[in-house]
């Protein structure tokens, strides 16, 4: 890698564009469909911005701001003019686009949804947000696991977005099936900035991946996003990291084939293979004799939080991820 953004790409290099996008008001279907061509228009800009990019990443709510606004009029389909918009762009442009809508859902709230579509416009990678930010997001947890597709110039991708890179396991989960990039789309505003920075280096570290992330960026009269586009190595290092430009695209080239290189070599901090096989060989059994409670649990169907023994859990199984109630002055809480 060369420190220029991908300018000088190499052979085994995929070039990665993440776009601080300005935060949008989206109130209404002609809003929406205003937005829709912004987003096109730049897929445009992506590509003369560096004819060597591969994929153009846009942030978590780019389509749809942060208004929160369920109206069926604004939540779209796979089919959809707003996804066919995008589909039509990556052809038309010639490069691979990671986009983010708001999935209408007959049987409950909407989805948070996000799509990676490749240069001939096929959906490549299609992923339901599977940790809203309780209790400010109203939209329904997501079905569809933490899916990998293949990627540009040989590589494997994944996608979580926002909240879900707070929680290990699931940088854990793409990486385990094989992702060498994780994508981490978000509409976070500036107080998550800390937190923001040391788990994007925290999931690649330990899991020998690169982190691409990005946030919107700018304001909407109510929120202020902080853009603040970053790339972290798989040693966790931040090779590339943006400011709050509003559409600024923050640019880099990942090496796939030198993650499977460490994922293979290294020793000390072949953190994913000494997970499972402790010690490598110094304690026989490896993962079987693990001293880790909730691997043993998780294998057996019976992982329970502290509290499950004293709830009735909603959905009968017997897996502790209901919370405690909890008893206000108001009522009942869950």
């Amino acid at each position: 890698m060369s420190g220029l953004g991908g300018l000088n790409k190499s052979a085994h290099g995929v070039g990665v564009g993440l776009v601080q996008l300005q935060l949008p008001v989206v109130d209404t279907p002609a809003q929406l469909a205003a937005q829709t061509q912004r987003i096109v228009d730049l897929v445009g800009k992506a590509r003369r911005n560096q004819a060597g990019m591969d994929i153009v990443v846009f942030p978590e709510y780019s389509l749809h701001g942060l208004s929160m606004n369920t109206d069926p009029a604004l939540m779209c389909r796979l089919d959809g003019p707003e996804v066919r918009a995008f589909q039509a762009a990556c052809v038309a442009h010639r490069i691979w686009g990671c986009f983010s809508i708001m999935e209408a859902n007959p049987g409950g709230n909407p989805y948070n949804s996000g799509l990676v579509i490749d240069d001939q416009g096929a959906v490549r990678l299609y992923y339901r947000k599977l940790h809203p930010w309780v209790p400010v997001e109203p939209w329904e947890p997501g079905n569809l696991g933490v899916p990998v597709c293949d990627g540009p110039n040989g590589s494997r991708l994944a996608l979580i977005i926002c909240h879900d890179g707070m929680f290990p396991e699931m940088a854990r989960e793409a990486a385990y099936k094989g992702a060498e990039i994780i994508l981490r789309t978000a509409g976070y505003t500036a107080p998550i900035r800390h937190a923001w920075k040391i788990t994007n280096q925290a999931n690649a570290f330990c899991n020998l991946a690169y982190t691409a992330s990005v946030c919107l960026s700018g304001s909407d009269g109510s929120f202020d996003s902080m853009g603040e586009g970053m790339f972290c190595n798989f040693d966790g290092t931040v090779l590339v990291e943006g400011g709050g430009r509003v559409d600024e695209i923050i640019t880099a080239e990942l090496r796939p084939d030198l993650v499977r290189e460490a994922r293979t070599g290294w020793g000390v901090e072949n953190n994913i293979y000494q997970l499972y096989h402790r010690g490598y060989v110094a304690v026989k059994g490896g993962a079987q004799d693990c001293p880790y409670t909730y691997m043993h649990d998780m294998a057996a169907g019976r992982y329970r939080l502290p509290w499950s023994d004293e709830v009735k859990v909603k959905d009968g199984t017997g897996c502790g991820f209901a919370p405690p109630e909890r008893h206000y002055a108001g009522g009942t809480t869950p």
